[in-house]
Formats: structure tokens, C-alpha cells, sequence
């Protein structure tokens, strides 16, 4: 797929914007973007799969958090160590990583809580609407902050989490 329309949407974007517009797209907005993508989709696996193989909200619950928590652990580290910050104009590695890991635990949580509900049916229900309105948002930040065509941003989160349902229901019945 030609993503050359993309990043030339990107950089008019960028080259538009002021210096300090341009720091907090790459300091704030970037970071939590990243962290919310991977909270909502990588999450969603195994804490479906575990719904429906075990039919237990419960059990369902604590995977989630867990996966919820790792990630966000994992995704702090991993954006943190990735840049200095120095030669790219990222910011301060701290502040980025803090700002992804919390990005991805609230993603990976949000769609999580419907399982403190103990009917089955109701908790993956909920979740399931709660992982939808998580893709709409990421693909309204998407083309509200990185010029993506707001089609295309659509298409390409939905996608990516339609792949990983199919896998943890899939999984789930195994």
C-alpha cells in the first residue's frame, strides 16, 4: 500500500505549524497515539480469547488488566529507550515514554472493565462497543492530528482490530 499520500499530509501538516504545535505533536500527541493504539488493539487478544474460552468475566477481567498493565510497562520502556529525544526533536525520553505507557494501559483497560460485570454475555457485549468507540477515537485523532483522510484512518484501525478479534475468537474456540 502507497503511503506517500500520507506522509506528504504529514508534512504539509507539520510545515505549517508553529514550533511549539510542531513539539507537542511530536512530544504529546504522537506518544499517546502510539499508546492507545497498542493498549486497545494488543490487549484485545488475549483478554477476548480468555472471555470466550472460559465464559468467565472474572478470569476475563484479570487477564485483561494484566495484559493492560504489561503493555503499558512494556510500550513506557520500549518509546523511552527508542530516541533521546536529542537528533529528532522528540522530547525528553521520560516524559514520552510516561506518556505512551499511560496511553497504552488506558487503552488497554478502558475495554477491560466491562468484565467487573459478572453476566458473560452483557461483559463481552459492552466490550465489544467500548472496542469500537476506542477505534473511532484513535482514527479521529489520527486524522485530526497526523492529516490521515479520515476514510483511510478508519479503514486502516478497523482492520487492525478486526484481525485481532478474529484471532481471540478463533483462539477463544480452540
Amino acid at each position: 500500500m502507497d503511503h506517500a499520500p500520507e506522509r506528504q499530509a504529514l508534512s504539509l501538516v507539520s510545515e505549517r505549524m508553529a514550533p511549539a504545535e510542531r513539539a507537542f505533536l511530536l512530544q504529546v500527541v504522537q506518544p499517546a497515539l502510539i499508546g492507545l493504539v497498542d493498549g486497545s488493539v494488543s490487549t484485545l487478544a488475549p483478554l477476548f480469547a480468555t472471555a470466550i474460552a472460559t465464559g468467565n468475566p472474572h478470569t476475563a477481567f484479570i487477564v485483561g488488566v494484566a495484559s493492560a498493565l504489561g503493555a503499558g510497562i512494556s510500550m513506557g520502556f520500549a518509546e523511552g529507550l527508542s530516541d533521546t529525544g536529542e537528533l529528532t526533536g522528540r522530547g525528553h525520553p521520560v516524559q514520552r515514554g510516561a506518556i505512551t505507557g499511560i496511553a497504552t494501559f488506558i487503552g488497554g483497560v478502558l475495554h477491560t472493565l466491562p468484565f467487573l460485570i459478572p453476566h458473560y454475555v452483557l461483559a463481552l457485549t459492552l466490550a465489544s462497543v467500548v472496542v469500537a468507540v476506542e477505534l473511532v477515537v484513535i482514527a479521529l485523532i489520527r486524522h485530526r492530528f497526523m492529516g490521515v483522510p479520515l476514510l483511510r484512518s478508519f479503514l486502516h484501525v478497523t482492520v487492525g482490530g478486526g484481525l485481532v478479534v478474529a484471532s481471540a475468537f478463533l483462539l477463544g474456540h480452540a
